[in-house]
């Protein structure tokens, strides 16, 4: 079962859906142009990581080329879902930002299970729970869409830009800035622990 998880990670296959008819995108990625991009990455627990090179699809051109074709309604709203059943969104507005990329590589190397293969959103001006990695599937929707509940939902900004510190659905970011910082060595703790699960074979 690990090991056909671990193929799951290799493979890049992206299921497109919601208020759109469903289908699959693999190669078809190849036909869009490759970016080089570095960028920032800011966590919403406090820590932040510079100058990253990622290289991948501008999420513009993977919506404009084999998303938009494909619908007959206008699009809103974006859920994204990953191999290991976490999800988040964002609006489709933010996702068409020209810095927004599904990216396949750091460092000119291949993404690792630990950074999200084998592909990942990269969306630099929002804090990295919305950058999803081992993403899966891409859901469009007409309207916005409540995807999470309770605690979870309150901690889920809707857009959560880091530059305006939208760290939690109401209330101002710099009070859950220090909150959330209390959390890192736990955070980290559990990533490493995730990360281990997924090597382990």
């Amino acid at each position: 079962m690990l090991i056909a998880f671990h193929r799951k990670l290799r493979k890049i296959e992206l299921v497109v859906g919601g208020d759109i008819e469903e289908f699959v995108v693999s190669k078809e990625l190849m036909s869009l142009p490759r970016v080089d991009q570095i960028s920032d990455f800011h966590c919403v627990t406090t820590w932040s990581k510079l100058d990253l090179h990622w290289s991948g699809y501008r999420f513009k051109d993977f919506y404009d080329t084999l998303v938009l074709p494909k619908s007959t309604t206008p699009l809103s709203f974006v859920v994204l879902k990953a191999q290991d059943g976490y999800k988040t969104c964002l609006p489709l507005s933010d996702l068409l930002s020209q810095d927004v990329l599904l990216a396949d590589k750091l460092d000119n190397v291949r993404l690792s299970i630990d950074h999200g293969a084998p592909i990942r959103i990269v969306a630099p001006k929002h804090y990295g729970y919305k950058s999803l990695k081992h993403i899966k599937r891409i859901e469009f929707y007409k309207e916005k869409k409540v995807i999470k509940k309770g605690i979870l939902r309150f901690m889920d900004h809707p857009r959560a830009r880091a530059y305006q510190e939208e760290r939690v659905l109401k209330g101002p970011g710099i009070i859950f800035r220090w909150l959330y910082k209390l959390t890192i060595n736990r955070t980290i703790r559990i990533f490493r622990e995730a990360s281990k699960f997924y090597k382990s074979e």
